[in-house]
């Protein structure tokens, strides 16, 4: 086995262990719905609609594939429960197609536009910053120049644990301390990157979701003063989640979405969880791809979102 072939496996096997909480749920539920069964009627649809909400798929994009289902089902008359499981997979995948592109970015893709500048929103309590320091690793361990800026300044807090991570993922960080201006930090990373020859900066901002008004100018002034340095900035924005909080992120999702104009998901925790169907639900729901997902406390416990290999851990091979 090669290298590439270790690794794949090895990541494989993290996502396969990330699920396993998940997978053993949903599993379960369908064990008990298709038992005895050797073809799908309605009865076997409805218990299929119930196993989809309770996995925190979410009521909305349940339905819509179900509806699928149904589609396929009068059209092919006589479906089996094997057939119907992969009905669901490949009805799941497409529906996080439709919210992404063809193949995920790898943390060794080029950038067309150097420094690239992403922001970083997201309550506190999620794992933001954690999720920040380890994306600096990895596109640290990728061979990209990476600097961090720590505008989160409204807890102090935030800005000791990026420094700690800055530290972990030996990678510069631009930081003012508690109660600076986050724009002011913002504008110093930006430049800093600039000057340096960095390929990306990695901007962590403050998730107070109680003044969505407040917010929304704290993040357009950052922006605007991002934009006067490198065009176009930031050229992504994260919005990072956390899953086993289920219909919660779902909610912070959509107020987030309301204030800021999110570009990917980063969904945390999903090692801790049964409430992983709430992947499905939030991308598919807000039209907003799903960029990475955390499965463990380690530094490199974090994975470039693959809906494709996520479904199949998700509801088994």
């Amino acid at each position: 086995m090669g290298l590439f072939d270790k690794l794949g496996f090895k990541k494989k096997e993290t996502l396969d262990k990330g699920v396993e909480k998940s997978r053993e749920g949903i599993l379960n539920k369908l064990g008990k719905a298709f038992a005895g069964k050797d073809r799908v009627d309605d009865e076997t649809l409805d218990e299929l609609e119930q196993i989809l909400i309770t996995s925190d798929v979410g009521v909305n994009t349940t339905l819509e594939i179900i509806d699928r289902i149904e589609a396929r089902v009068a059209k092919d008359k006589f479906v089996t429960q094997q057939e119907l499981q992969s009905m669901l997979r490949e009805e799941i995948v497409d529906l996080l197609q439709d919210n992404a592109e063809d193949k995920p970015a790898e943390f060794d893709a080029d950038f067309k536009i150097k420094p690239h500048i992403v922001l970083v929103v997201g309550v506190n309590g999620v794992g933001k910053t954690t999720t920040i320091g380890k994306l600096a690793h990895m596109y640290k361990q990728a061979g990209k120049n990476v600097i961090l800026g720590a505008a989160d300044t409204f807890r102090a807090a935030a800005v000791d644990q990026l420094i700690i991570w800055s530290e972990r993922a030996d990678v510069p960080i631009v930081q003012q301390g508690q109660n600076a201006d986050p724009a002011s930090v913002a504008f110093d990373t930006v430049s800093a990157a600039k000057a340096r020859g960095a390929d990306i900066a990695l901007i962590d901002t403050a998730g107070r979701l109680h003044n969505k008004k407040a917010l929304m100018e704290e993040l357009a002034k950052i922006k605007r003063v991002m934009g006067k340095v490198v065009d176009g900035a930031p050229h992504e924005v994260i919005l990072v989640l956390d899953a086993s909080t289920g219909q919660n992120a779902m909610q912070q999702a959509k107020a987030f979405t309301e204030a800021v104009d999110i570009t990917g998901l980063a969904l945390t925790k999903l090692d801790g969880t049964a409430k992983g169907g709430i992947v499905i639900g939030i991308s598919n729901e807000l039209s907003v791809p799903v960029k990475y997902i955390g499965l463990g406390e380690q530094i490199a416990d974090l994975q470039v979102f693959d809906r494709g290999g996520f479904v199949s851990a998700l509801f088994g091979e």
